[in-house]
């Protein structure tokens, strides 16, 4: 097994493949993509035996923007037997060491087509894990560290790829995708695309360090409310600026004040500490990449979510370009930041992006 299966959104196949050439290549691994569009994976083939566990175990899959979910596989298995799929991919795994493995899932890509076979695979799961057991591979008392899953990726009804994750390395949601729930009393969908992004940057142990009633907000271009409404939900107070009206439930909270002003143009009350600044206006990327930078250099707030809309073409070249500039003016500035970028599953054409300040020198 030689191969990395790499989940991503429908249509975004190609910069999956820019990004794992170019981050491979970073860690002296080489090789080449290949790609079927709007398949929802991408495989990466290395030239050198042993490559792709040492990207599996090394290339962290929470610092990759376009990629959902990560495994080592090999060659792809066809035409398996309707009356026996078992026994082909057992016979796969029985050629490597598994002493270390806890888990199984079977899963597809996150495409109409492959999303057919989820039930299958739900049900297919069961019977593959108590084989595994039988086999004394799958161990219920394990150290998360360096422990693997036996994944298997089907690509259509009795073709799949057999392979295995590293758990510590891995997404822990099926498909790499977490299942939200759509909260009724939000004021529109993107609430979900603040939730989802809360939940993939920040620590769950963190999360009420870092969010809570002590703490202020601004959340640009905020109209209806469905950003505002995730940070009031965790009790921060928040600016809303937008020129559009916000939903009447996030008033009647007296957790908002509307600022019905440019999102370009305002700037934070005077003596007023904000904690966090959020984001979702449809800009240019690096038109809110600038103002975003702005506001970390000015101090005008110490932790920001936004959203960098993305072209049609050239999309990961832009993404690095956005985050080398911001990056680049916040080293000049003598600050120590973190940054992690991300294609959310609710996100659509853009990028959600996290940058928390450390301190400064």
């Amino acid at each position: 097994m030689n191969k990395l299966a790499l989940y991503c959104r429908a249509g975004f196949e190609k910069e999956v493949a820019a990004e794992i050439s170019e981050r491979a290549a970073e860690q002296g691994v080489f090789g080449f993509a290949n790609l079927r569009e709007n398949s929802g994976y991408v495989i990466f083939e290395c030239y050198q035996a042993g490559e792709a566990d040492k990207l599996a175990r090394e290339l962290r899959l929470d610092t990759l923007i376009f990629v959902r979910q990560m495994l080592v596989v090999g060659d792809l298995l066809q035409n398996l037997p309707e009356n026996d799929r078992i026994s082909p991919i057992m016979a796969k795994y029985q050629q490597l060491s598994l002493q270390n493995s806890c888990d199984v899932v079977v899963d597809t890509p996150d495409t109409n087509e492959a999303k057919e076979l989820l039930t299958f695979c739900r049900k297919f799961t069961v019977p593959l894990r108590n084989a595994s057991r039988k086999m004394g591979w799958l161990k219920e008392k394990i150290s998360s560290k360096n422990s693997i899953i036996l994944h298997i990726l089907f690509v259509r009804a009795g073709c799949c790829y057999v392979g295995y994750a590293y758990n510590e390395n891995s997404s822990p949601f099926l498909m790499g995708i977490p299942r939200l729930k759509f909260p009724v009393d939000a004021p529109s969908r993107s609430t979900l695309k603040l939730e989802e992004a809360i939940l993939t940057f920040l620590p769950k142990a963190e999360e009420a360090k870092r969010l809570n009633d002590q703490m202020v907000a601004v959340d640009l271009g905020a109209c209806p409310g469905g950003w505002t409404y995730q940070l009031v939900k965790r009790g921060l107070f928040v600016y809303a600026v937008d020129h559009g009206k916000m939903a009447a439930s996030l008033h009647e909270t007296g957790r908002i004040e509307h600022c019905e002003e440019d999102g370009f143009k305002f700037q934070p009350p005077k003596r007023k500490q904000i904690d966090w600044l959020v984001c979702d206006m449809v800009e240019q990327p690096m038109r809110i990449t600038k103002l975003m930078a702005k506001w970390l250099v000015n101090g005008w707030c110490r932790e920001t979510i936004f959203n960098l809309k993305l072209p049609m073409k050239k999309r990961y070249q832009e993404v690095k370009l956005c985050l080398v500039s911001i990056g680049d003016e916040l080293t000049k500035q003598g600050f120590w930041f973190k940054v992690q970028a991300k294609h959310l599953y609710h996100d659509r054409e853009e990028i959600t992006v996290h940058i928390v300040i450390l301190g400064q020198k």
